[in-house]
């Protein structure tokens, strides 16, 4: 829930000649991490930083979920990014079961959701 901010999440690793990286979210640590590429990013969300300072000497290509630097990053140095991300979903069903326990209250107790990929 928190605004995301520059340093969140490392995207990658410079090389002086690389100049686009995928925006990732990483999950866990260690031999059970988890790295999610990120397809549906918030453009008005997105920041980046390198070596920890931020900078906004990139651009989002959005068709391609990619951060590009007209320079690239040096050689070692660490990228990172904030964002925001939507997840595409589907209904995994054709009916919800709804309960209406009494006028003006009710809930419903399962909503299966399948997540789309592209």
């Amino acid at each position: 829930t928190a605004t995301p901010q520059a340093l969140d999440q490392l995207i990658g690793t410079g090389d002086g000649v690389k100049t686009a990286f995928q925006l990732v979210k990483r999950y866990g640590a260690g031999a059970r991490e988890y790295l999610r590429e990120i397809t549906a990013p918030v453009v008005s969300t997105v920041t980046v930083a390198i070596n920890g300072v931020v900078t906004s000497a990139f651009a989002l290509d959005a068709a391609n979920d990619l951060i590009t630097f007209a320079a690239a990053p040096a050689n070692a140095a660490v990228v990172t990014a904030g964002f925001e991300f939507d997840v595409p979903v589907r209904f995994d069903t054709d009916q919800l079961s709804v309960s209406l326990a009494q006028f003006g209250a009710g809930g419903i107790p399962d909503i299966p959701l399948i997540e789309v990929k592209p």
